[in-house]
């Protein structure tokens, strides 16, 4: 791919060594860590490597995601979130609500 995981924002793996992260086996971790913390440059070298309906449905694969994240996947891909394991997940698992 002419995209390397080097060329994404240092900040986005700064836990994991990027030497180790190929682009195919760890797509669903790039693409949550892009959605979630990544800049705009970031999100145009994401669709580099993959296409949108790629993206998406490697996001609909997620088990959590941030709502502001599932909003833009949702709209950018033209799905309902409702097709979103992240979201059908969180529905059917509510948490203790808190003061």
């Amino acid at each position: 791919m002419a995209t390397e995981i080097t060329q994404f924002s240092k900040q986005l793996f700064w836990d994991v060594n990027p030497d180790e992260i190929d682009l195919e086996k760890h797509r669903k971790f790039i693409v949550q860590r892009v959605l979630e913390r990544g800049r705009d440059s970031d999100w145009e070298r994401l669709k580099a490597c993959y296409t949108i309906s790629g993206i998406v449905e490697s996001a609909q694969q997620l088990r959590s995601l941030e709502p502001s994240a599932l909003a833009f996947i949702a709209c950018v891909g033209n799905v309902k979130k409702e097709s979103f394991r992240c979201y059908t997940w969180r529905q059917s698992n509510p948490t203790h609500w808190t003061w």
